[in-house]
This record gives structure tokens, C-alpha cells and sequence, in this order.
């Protein structure tokens, strides 16, 4: 069991259904209707789709911008989940997204709680998340790539894979979780 104060979360492809999302923009705007959520089998989505990669730039620039007329939805259960994780506790989301506003916002906009439970940061990077939750004394993340749960466990941080088809290529050692329903059974609020 993880207690509320020890455990912090990703946001996209954890809590923000982000390549919905993407899939979403790139049939409407971009006339892609030949991909499926099951085809992102990898991360890095130039090498697993085939469509021109500067389009892959454009949108995903898109959803980091919030330059999107569909609605970025969250992963089912995830609001209800956090939201009773953060009775007990602020909730830490740790993002790899360069810019913070857009997705700070969207966090707030979509949990129906006090800004004062919610902390947002955004590193810039992937491999800066480690010493970003160290130093907020972090010892479990949930995390949707597998590169960044390798790192973690670099840092004595212990990942927990929230699975998605872009994780799926490999065996590994990480806890794995599949819904929101899991993240929960592994939070003790009892204890907070």
C-alpha cells in the first residue's frame, strides 16, 4: 500500500487521455482515419504511425498549446479516484510538457477541488522528473512510459506502469496498473 503523500502522478496518458485526443484532431482537421488508439504502440508516436511526421509536430504542438476545439477528456475514473486521494492529501502531478499554464489549467478546470490541493509542475523534460520527486520526497509515480520508469527506479523511485498499447513492447519489472479502479486498491487513506 502507498499512502496519499508518497505517491504523485503523470498527466497525459495517466490522468489526461491525450492520444484520444490526438486521434481525435488528426481525423477531423486531418483527415486521418486510418489510425487507432491500438496502433500507438510506441511512445515516440514518428515510430509506430504512419503519417508525415510533421503533421504528428503540428498536432501534438496543438494539444500542448491548447490550440483544440475537442475536449481533452480524462481517463475514466481518474477524477472521482483523485479526487478522494486528495481528502487525505494535496495531489503532485509531474508533467514532461514544456510549458505549464495550458495543462495547470486543464488540471483545475477538470478536478472539482480547491486549487490549494493541486500541484501541477511541469519539468521540461523526461529525465527531469526523478529529482523533481525527490525533492518533494515522492516515492511512488505513475507513469505511462516505460523509458521514464526506468529512470525513476534510478532515482529510488518506485514506478507504477499505468498500461497503454505504447508500453506494451517489452518486459519489464514495474508494478502495473490498468485503470483508475487499480491506483486506488494501492492507496491507503487510512493511513494518510
Amino acid at each position: 500500500m502507498v499512502t496519499p503523500g508518497n505517491i504523485a502522478f503523470d498527466i497525459d496518458g495517466v490522468f489526461a487521455n491525450t492520444m484520444a485526443l490526438f486521434l481525435e484532431i488528426g481525423r477531423k482537421d486531418y483527415g486521418i482515419n486510418h489510425i487507432r488508439y491500438q496502433d500507438i504502440t510506441e511512445y515516440f508516436l514518428e515510430e509506430c504511425l504512419d503519417i508525415d511526421p510533421e503533421i504528428i509536430r503540428v498536432i501534438i504542438n496543438r494539444i500542448l498549446e491548447g490550440d483544440f476545439e475537442p475536449e481533452l477528456k480524462p481517463i475514466e475514473g481518474a477524477v472521482e479516484v483523485l479526487s478522494e486521494i486528495a481528502k487525505a492529501q494535496p495531489l503532485l502531478f509531474v508533467t514532461a510538457r514544456p510549458e505549464l499554464s495550458t495543462i495547470k489549467e486543464w488540471v483545475h478546470t477538470v478536478l472539482p477541488l480547491r486549487p490549494s490541493d493541486i500541484e501541477v509542475i511541469a519539468t521540461g523534460t523526461l529525465e527531469a522528473k526523478g529529482d523533481v520527486l525527490n525533492a518533494r520526497g515522492i516515492r511512488c509515480f505513475v507513469e505511462d512510459c516505460l523509458e521514464v520508469c526506468y529512470m525513476l527506479r534510478e532515482h529510488a523511485i518506485t514506478p507504477i506502469l499505468f498500461s497503454q498499447p505504447w508500453n506494451r513492447s517489452s518486459h519489464h519489472p514495474f508494478r502495473e496498473v490498468s485503470s483508475w479502479a487499480e491506483i486506488r486498491a494501492l492507496v491507503s487513506l487510512h493511513s494518510a
